[in-house]
């Protein structure tokens, strides 16, 4: 059997590597591909060396661009792929412009399709994850859904229950995986200022989030946190640290006391400052998920989440509310632990494949 993998960002390769390891541990022949929506070293080529992932077979190299022509550049590169390969399914992870781009090319094509992270729902149209996603669901053939609520989404939209599989989500899979290897690896701490638990890791990166206004409000959050004495450690996204130098707040950012800013780490690094972090504070949706693994309490800088299963778990949306995130910085939710699998999603994905396509 041969199976293609398209995985084009940091956090689609952080969730397929323990597929792709699964994949290659049973003998089944893959073709890794990227489309090279991450192009930067630090985002991309450092995250495959760091979880020790083979080099991609295609890298497509479309970088940066609007939607349409990740979307549509990608479908009509991905289609000259699959022409020549001809695998039995394509695989892809989560929500962005390659993962929708990738649905397309195989449904269009008559390839089986495989949906990993199937059935998250915010309902924020404005995010262009959340079409991204629902498209994608609506033209796979298997939906790997994470948890029984994604199951639901996905029944709720008429999508035929034996098409979904509940399997865990993947991240649980590679956490508990990499964080060993992180732990004895890692000289992260040794080039940080802070100590274990002292500090806050805030990350901030998403596109809705990166606009001239809401940038000011994350600048007067970090300075709020400054002012308390909060200690802070916040690896810098490259399209935010260019979008703050664009609009004179980047300057201001890192003339902050308590503040910490530093270039984008790899996997490994970064998984053992989550660990070692009091609190994180984030508009990212892995991060949701891995604290809750981690058992460090996150705050959501965003009105909404797709991953409902971990509110009042340890993770909380607050928004830009500086008030909401004082109050929980000052006084962190407790973590109960992860509600996202047992750590064997990769197994179940592709036993779930074997069995249906194999025999």
């Amino acid at each position: 059997m041969k199976i293609m993998s398209v995985v084009s960002t940091r956090p689609e390769i952080i969730k397929m590597a323990p597929v792709i390891r699964e994949i290659e541990k049973r003998g089944f022949e893959h073709i890794f591909v990227t489309t090279g929506q991450h192009y930067d070293f630090l985002l991309f080529e450092k995250i495959i060396n760091d979880l020790e992932l083979p080099d991609p077979d295609y890298n497509l190299e479309i970088g940066s661009g609007t939607p349409g022509l990740h979307i549509g550049l990608g479908m009509l590169m991905l289609e000259r792929v699959l022409d020549k390969e001809k695998p039995d399914v394509v695989l892809a992870q989560g929500d962005t412009d390659s993962v929708l781009a990738a649905a397309l090319a195989a449904h269009k094509n008559r390839y089986v399709f495989g949906h990993v992270e199937a059935g998250l729902r915010n309902y924020n149209f404005w995010m262009p994850e959340e079409s991204n996603r629902r498209l994608a669901d609506h033209i796979s053939n298997f939906l790997f859904a994470p948890t029984d609520i994604s199951k639901k989404n996905l029944l709720r939209e008429n999508i035929p229950e034996e098409w979904i599989f509940v399997t865990g989500n993947t991240v649980v899979d590679a956490v508990l995986q990499n964080l060993p290897v992180a732990m004895r690896k890692s000289k992260i701490m040794e080039k940080i200022p802070y100590g274990e638990k002292e500090y806050v890791l805030v990350t901030y990166h998403r596109a809705e989030n990166t606009t001239p206004d809401r940038l000011k409000k994350f600048l007067k959050i970090i300075e709020t946190l400054s002012r308390e004495k909060f200690k802070i450690i916040y690896p810098i996204h490259p399209r935010t640290k260019n979008l703050m130098k664009i609009y004179g707040l980047l300057n201001k950012l890192t003339s902050l006391e308590n503040i910490f800013v530093m270039e984008p780490l790899g996997y490994l690094d970064f998984l053992v400052l989550m660990k070692n972090a009091q609190v994180i504070l984030t508009d990212s949706g892995g991060l949701q998920e891995e604290g809750t693994v981690l058992k460090v309490p996150v705050l959501v800088m965003r009105e909404s989440t797709e991953r409902p299963e971990a509110l009042g778990k340890g993770c909380e949306l607050v928004g830009m509310d500086i008030e909401k995130i004082m109050g929980y910085l000052k006084e962190p939710p407790i973590v109960e632990g992860s509600p996202f699998g047992d750590g064997k999603a990769a197994e179940r994905i592709v036993n779930i494949i074997s069995e249906e396509l194999v025999n």
